[in-house]
């Protein structure tokens, strides 16, 4: 949804979900790879009568294959992110509404029409670790685990001898992600 502002700024509204699931590791977070070393959770935006609810779900599904019922809401939360960017010479004021849902599905299908180049499922520490150009997607990340952990919801028994990895869009055999280094800007500020 784009919607004109006061301040003579187009606004944009996206919504997308915070989508975790439960390892030996512990909680996995779902992050989609975009290339240029830009990662960061599925969402879209809002169409024309939608609400933001019902675009989180509409873009996890068209960016990830995953179904509603194959999601459980984490009731009470809903976060923002929001931030001014140039698109050419015109100001786009975004702001990104995102909730909280668990999974067990451990495989996505990247939609090929999408901009994305793969996906990784990330503990809270390799997630901030690839995210860290970004301090507001970190403050939602951090302010999801934070979530999780006050109600009690952590993955299952360690096993350290798993370890994470990224799969391609291709579904092709994985590889380690790409090293991070940046402006700390979304692309989209750039």
């Amino acid at each position: 949804m784009i919607e004109s502002t006061p301040e003579n700024m187009q606004r944009v509204i996206s919504a997308g979900i915070i989508i975790f699931r439960r390892t030996k590791e512990g909680i996995k977070f779902l992050i989609l790879y975009h290339g240029r070393n830009y990662w960061n959770f599925p969402k879209g935006k809002l169409e024309a009568q939608e609400k933001s609810w019902q675009a989180a779900v509409r873009e996890v599904f068209e960016e990830t294959g995953l179904q509603q019922n194959e999601l459980r809401f984490v009731r009470g939360f809903r976060t923002q992110e929001r931030f001014v960017y140039n698109q050419g010479k015109q100001k786009i004021f975004k702001i990104v509404i995102l909730y909280l849902a668990e999974t067990r599905q451990s495989r996505v299908t990247i939609a090929t029409n999408e901009h994305h180049e793969g996906y990784g499922w990330f503990t809270v520490s390799e997630a901030k670790r690839i995210m860290g150009r970004y301090p507001e997607s970190l403050k939602i990340l951090t302010r999801a685990n934070e979530f999780l952990h006050k109600q009690g919801i952590r993955g299952r028994s360690r096993d350290p001898a798993r370890r994470n990895t990224h799969v391609p869009r291709s579904g092709a055999p994985r590889r380690s992600p790409p090293s991070v280094s940046g402006s700390g800007q979304h692309p989209e500020q750039k």
